[in-house]
């Protein structure tokens, strides 16, 4: 059968690099369909005027149209949706996602043209629907699923996780049959788990994926970082997994493997302050992690308590401390404006930002999702209504209504950063010996404060000690290009596709004038 694989980011967002990226769940959908035979199309709708994509649907003509449906997105997925089914009138449209998921009754709703919702982990499900269709059987078997029937509403029972996520296959060998999708970023992003240890009650990942965290193998893991390098010419890479620490076993097979195959990338990923120690944090480092992202949300123990955070403001200091100390750049996610929060709490999250110097952070008032705590808890209050998510037009609902004071004052702090002493460069050399990432790390400070001869020095080490790690060729290339050096600049990059013949920066650094 012929599926057609759409999301579309909200209207305001429709520019937004990262959330215009196509979710990874949709990129695995789509590699399931494929290996199962059937003619897939995966579909980045983000940015397209209406005429555009009534064309691309009158071209491809889909039996079936799944759609990617989230919090931030719900209103333009329906709007998508209703476009289908007006362009196709006898096509089967599908929805799942964060939202659909725990939403599906107004996705269901009389007059939706929607016609089905895979709830939950849908690759099971999707393809155990696409074979009931095509062969015109009952849907009622299929777990997972709620849909339409008779004029109400029926609902199967919930489709088991799959137990090993090494058998699903790798999304980036078929990201070829796709239209929409930037090739140089989409494939940047990964996901090695499914399911977070943790139960912040803003949070649906619990509900949505079940309390049990499942992981990727460690040499699954980099199969498909050394294709994406190799097919795609990425050397940086995104891992958006809630927790990528829950296995500290698991995390220092994974960083052992990636030096064993002299993979030479950089890399980022999100942590709990709780699943951080020392040791991971070398490893992890010279490994190529280059950044960890942390959710500290609040400064406030109130504040964390009334989260459902489970962590104090000491383990958060403690777990900062450790990978400043080791030189890994650290970017924090903080949640600003929480109703009962004090000027008393708000002071305590400021002098915990200053404390912990985060190279970067991001600043969101709490909000409303589906699945999470924080709403079901609201709603029994009397707080929020069951209709919140379909008489706001919002893409995002705050819980707070007010302006957001808290979160301008954080945000004026994050951006307030101290530029520090060279000094613990030599520290962190000093314990971890030479590590690509130090200078890479170091080469970029040296750089923004206009040092240049110490950014080339630290440059020119990773050539000298890893002359294949593309990485000292590639800063190097950037900082000719930066100081007029034009001509070297170019033989650098030129060393750069020597080592990944399809790196898209190089090739475009050469291409240009």
């Amino acid at each position: 059968m012929k599926i057609l694989l759409a999301y579309q980011s909200g209207l305001p967002n429709r520019n937004d690099p990262y959330i215009s990226l196509v979710p990874t769940g949709l990129c695995y959908l789509h590699a399931c369909l494929l290996e199962a035979g059937h003619e897939s199309l995966l579909a980045n709708f983000s940015a397209w005027p209406t005429a555009r994509v009534e064309k691309e649907l009158l071209s491809f003509k889909p039996d079936i149209v799944g759609i990617s449906q989230w919090t931030h997105n719900r209103h333009i997925s329906l709007e998508l949706a209703k476009m289908c089914r007006a362009t196709l009138p006898d096509c089967i449209i599908v929805m799942g996602g964060g939202h659909a998921t725990f939403c599906y009754e107004d996705a269901l709703s009389e007059y939706s043209p929607v016609n089905a919702v895979v709830r939950g982990e849908a690759e099971a499900t999707l393809l155990e629907l696409v074979s009931a269709i095509a062969s015109k059987t009952s849907w009622l078997n299929i777990d997972g699923l709620a849909f339409r029937s008779n004029g109400s509403i029926v609902t199967t029972p919930a489709r088991a996780n799959i137990d090993s996520l090494d058998r699903l296959p790798l999304p980036a060998r078929y990201l070829d049959s796709s239209i929409g999708l930037d090739l140089e970023f989409q494939p940047e992003f990964i996901v090695t788990t499914r399911g977070c240890p943790s139960t912040c009650y803003f949070c649906s990942s619990p509900d949505f994926w079940g309390k049990k965290v499942r992981f990727r193998s460690p040499e699954a893991i980099v199969e498909e970082i050394l294709f994406i390098r190799q097919k795609y010419g990425l050397i940086y890479f995104s891992i958006r997994d809630d927790t990528f620490t829950a296995d500290r076993k698991r995390v220092l097979e994974f960083c052992a493997l990636l030096q064993q195959q002299k993979a030479h990338i950089l890399w980022n990923c999100q942590s709990r302050v709780t699943a951080i120690d020392e040791e991971l944090v070398i490893a992890m480092k010279r490994a190529g992690c280059e950044c960890i992202q942390l959710g500290v949300e609040s400064g406030s123990p109130h504040m964390l308590q009334l989260l459902g955070k489970r962590i104090a403001p000491d383990q958060i200091e403690q777990a900062c401390a450790v990978i400043r100390n080791i030189g890994i750049n650290l970017s924090v996610y903080l949640i600003s404006d929480i109703p009962g929060e004090s000027a008393k709490d708000i002071r305590q999250s400021i002098d915990l930002v200053r404390l912990i110097q985060p190279d970067d952070g991001y600043v969101s008032p709490l909000a409303y999702y589906p699945g999470t705590r924080l709403y079901k808890d609201a709603v029994a209050s009397g707080a929020a209504t069951n209709s919140l998510f379909t008489e706001s037009k919002q893409t995002a609902l705050y819980v707070s209504s007010a302006s957001a004071p808290s979160a301008t004052r954080l945000l004026k702090v994050l951006t307030k950063k101290k530029r520090g002493s060279s000094h613990r460069f030599t520290s962190q050399k000093n314990l971890l010996g030479y590590c690509s990432t130090t200078n890479v790390i170091a080469a970029e400070w040296y750089r923004q404060g206009g040092e240049y001869d110490k950014a080339e020095a630290e440059l020119r080490e990773i050539i000298i000690k890893e002359p294949n790690n593309p990485w000292g060729w590639l800063l190097l290339g950037d900082l000719c290009f930066e100081l007029g050096r034009v001509k070297r600049g170019k033989e650098l990059y030129r060393k750069v596709l020597d080592i990944v013949p399809r790196h898209g920066a190089s090739m475009a650094a050469l291409s240009s004038e």
